[in-house]
């Protein structure tokens, strides 16, 4: 192309009228790079030879010996001469520049006064005022602009002119022609690239984060021994074989927005947003609250009796006994900021069908919840009961085409693209590593998702675990063997779809593993070594000692002799075997308090006692109630029974009102003023290495230390409510593990 001089101060950068937005445009439309300052977008437009008045820059007085480029028509020009050039003005978002043919550079010289036209790229370019999802503004333009013939045209007598107005092209039949055409490809053009997905990574929740639901064609089944999973959460179904309940409602996920009071007593503001939680230790931990409520508008259960079959055998029946329903489902789980681990799990259930109305309320420390049994059926079993929280699942992998990745336990796949409603999103399939390799069943996942959305905005979950041997033949000896260890007898099934109807993100961003004021340390924690009893070395049972209850466990164990032959089981197990209490319950009755202990012998001969205590300490009065062996054995190990909290250390703990004021209150263990209420129940259950009731804990790990738990229970009925309140936790250390307060009126 000839060099035509404008007259430029080169000297000082160029500068220029235009937005940094439109000179990318330009840019972009030229083939040109769009990086750089504003000045280096201005010379890099310059010395590609698009016109400094095009660019909106100010030229300075010509040269002597050149003549200055003409800026306007010539007054003798008519406009019939420049029909077939069209110029338009930059002066909206919506801009279409001429450029040159690569391939045909255009002549300046009047022997060649040939003009080309062609149809230009459509550029389109955000709304200042309305930010993209990245909060920044785009340039999008179409991959391959379509050409139409070089167009000749009589020679002009000038090589520029002034941008024409909207009124000049409509005047135009070409122009209007070329506008239409560019118009036409522009809308597809942005049809096209509005539904390209860019590849991201997930984006991190903020305080203060919303997502509105559908749940559709939802529906559990479980049978046999996998009822278990679900009767630990709603009383009343261990008589049945099998369960299915069909749901279908809507759900809200959110992200707890705290406020500086919950920061107390934090010395500054840096960790707003988080709130105070209790742990398992009754300590006041900083953490993030998530809450999903779900409310079912159809909530229908079935439960199958068992029946005996045409051979004489106990099946369960076809056909179940129905009863349609609602549900109110919330739960509720704090993740400590510094740990990111779960702190506390609760849930909160409303179900109501002709049977009445069941309403409870369950705190797991740790994790739990509806997703307990799942989670430790299987770790990553519980993402599927709600939308897949898209920073914990997939961390910092990037979602683009063909990506895979393995987390939770959970495979990935993107895919590819798929339409829902609208708008294109990446699609991933998952599948739980665990469920398949240990030959458990299938567990699968499908899930949609927009770069924006901090969770999956489509879930299909498909999930479907059995110990029947005809659903492992691909399976090897040593997956079905593991998979007999692990998986209950029967089936579990679990199906549903969740789909996003509203999303309002947050402002700031939750900053997991970061330290702050006050935070709970181990000595403040676990108790001094001189709490801790190692009566595992030669004691019979865990100490109790307590002052709250009329007959401890320690003067109970007094009765024993006296029962003569009707506890000689017992009492030589005790005696002659060196064998100990492995189980302990106390009932309150009354005035007099009934013990259940459970006992095991040197050679692992194991059985059970039944009496009743009244009476002061210092005379008390014993009676024989019962008592019977074990068919399973029971294994006698005391070198793994750990060092514990007495019966009467861990009252004391938990009836704290700083630390576990949920505990305390007439619907709960203690009362306001921290007494056991008559009808509360106390014991212990130790837990060692090796076979017991049917299952073999050596099998499942090379070495295994026992476990020492204590359990509270309560029943009572009021205002024709009735009541039910247990606790489980751990004697090693005080800490709970979780407490389930249920009531229901029928």
């Amino acid at each position: 192309m000839p060099t035509v001089e404008w007259g430029i101060q080169m000297s000082e950068p160029a500068t220029s009228t235009l937005t940094v937005a439109k000179l990318k445009a330009l840019c972009i439309i030229n083939d040109l790079p769009t990086s750089g300052k504003k000045a280096v977008l201005v010379d890099r437009l310059l010395d590609a030879g698009i016109d400094a008045t095009t660019l909106g820059v100010e030229i300075s007085s010509p040269q002597e010996d050149e003549a200055p480029p003409s800026n306007r028509v010539d007054d003798a020009t008519t406009e019939e001469e420049f029909e077939g050039e069209v110029l338009l003005s930059l002066e909206d978002e919506d801009t279409l520049t001429p450029k040159h043919s690569s391939s045909k550079p255009p002549e300046t010289t009047q022997e060649d006064p040939v003009l080309e036209a062609e149809i230009l790229d459509a550029t389109l370019i955000d709304d200042p005022e309305e930010p993209s999802s990245a909060s920044e503004e785009r340039l999008l333009s179409l991959e391959e602009p379509s050409t139409i013939p070089d167009i000749e045209t009589d020679p002009p007598k000038v090589q520029r002119q002034s941008p024409a107005t909207l009124m000049d092209l409509l005047r135009r039949p070409q122009a209007v022609a070329i506008l239409l055409t560019a118009l036409v490809l522009g809308a597809g053009g942005w049809y096209y690239i509005n539904n390209q997905l860019e590849p991201f990574t997930a984006d991190s929740l903020r305080y203060g984060d919303e997502m509105r639901y559908v749940v559709t064609e939802g529906s559990f089944m479980a049978s046999d021994e996998y009822v278990t999973l679900i009767a630990d959460q709603l009383n009343g179904i261990e008589e049945y074989c099998k369960i299915r309940i069909l749901f279908e409602g809507v759900g809200e996920l959110s992200i707890t927005d705290g406020t500086a009071l919950d920061l107390t007593p934090q010395a500054n503001d840096d960790r707003l947003g988080a709130v105070s939680a209790k742990g398992g230790q009754g300590m006041d931990w900083l953490a993030v609250e998530s809450v999903n409520a779900q409310s079912f508008s159809k909530f229908d259960v079935f439960g199958h009796r068992t029946t005996t079959g045409v051979t004489g055998g106990e099946i369960c029946r076809v056909t179940g006994e129905g009863r349609e329903g609602t549900a109110d489902i919330v739960l509720t789980r704090w993740t400590e900021l510094r740990e990111k681990a779960s702190l506390a799990t609760q849930v909160d259930l409303t179900l109501q069908n002709a049977g009445g109305t069941y309403d409870g309320t369950g705190m797991v420390y740790g994790v739990g919840g509806l997703a307990g049994g799942l989670e430790r059926l299987s770790p990553g079993l519980g993402t599927i009961l709600q939308p897949v929280e898209l920073a914990e699942f997939f961390g910092n992998d990037l979602i683009t085409e063909g990506a895979t990745g393995l987390n939770s336990n959970w495979e990935w796949r993107v895919v590819g693209t798929e339409k829902f409603g609208s708008t294109n999103m990446w699609k991933i399939a998952a599948s739980h590593r665990d469920v398949r390799d240990l030959c458990l069943g299938s567990a699968n996942m499908n899930l949609w998702l927009d770069g924006v959305s901090p969770w999956a905005v489509r879930q299909t979950v498909d999930v479907s675990i059995s110990s029947d041997e005809t659903s492992q033949d691909t399976c090897s000896n040593s997956q079905r063997f593991a998979g007999g260890l692990i998986l209950p007898n029967g089936e579990l099934e679990l199906h549903h779809i969740f789909e996003r109807t509203m999303l309002e993100r947050g402002v700031k961003a939750i900053e997991l593993g970061k330290s702050y004021d006050n935070r709970p340390q181990a000595n403040e924690l676990n108790p001094d070594d001189d709490e801790l009893s190692s009566w595992g070395v030669d004691d019979e049972h865990l100490p109790d000692n307590s002052s709250q209850r009329s007959h401890p466990l320690d003067a109970a164990m007094s009765c024993l002799p006296t029962f003569g032959s009707s506890a000689s089981g017992a009492t030589s197990a005790l005696e002659d075997r060196d064998g100990y209490i492995w189980r302990a319950l106390n009932e309150p009755n009354g005035s007099s308090t009934n013990w259940n202990i459970s006992w095991v012998a040197n050679d692992n001969t194991a059985g059970w006692l039944k009496f009743s205590v009244s009476g002061t300490v210092e005379a008390l009065e014993c009676e024989y109630l019962a008592k019977g062996t074990y068919d399973d054995s029971i294994t006698h190990n005391r070198n793994a029974i750990p060092e514990v909290l007495s019966l009467d250390a861990l009252e004391s703990r938990y009836q704290d009102n700083n630390r576990f004021p949920a505990l305390r209150g007439e619907d709960s263990l203690f009362s306001s003023t921290g007494t056991l209420h008559p009808e509360t129940q106390i014991g212990y259950l130790v837990v060692v290495p090796g076979t017991g009731f049917g299952l073999d804990f050596s099998e499942l790990f090379d070495s295994v230390t026992g476990a020492t738990t204590v359990d509270m229970q309560r029943e009572w009925t009021q205002d024709n409510w009735d009541h039910s309140f247990s606790l489980a936790g751990d004697a090693s250390d005080g800490r709970i593990v979780g407490w389930a307060h249920v009531r229901s009126m029928t």
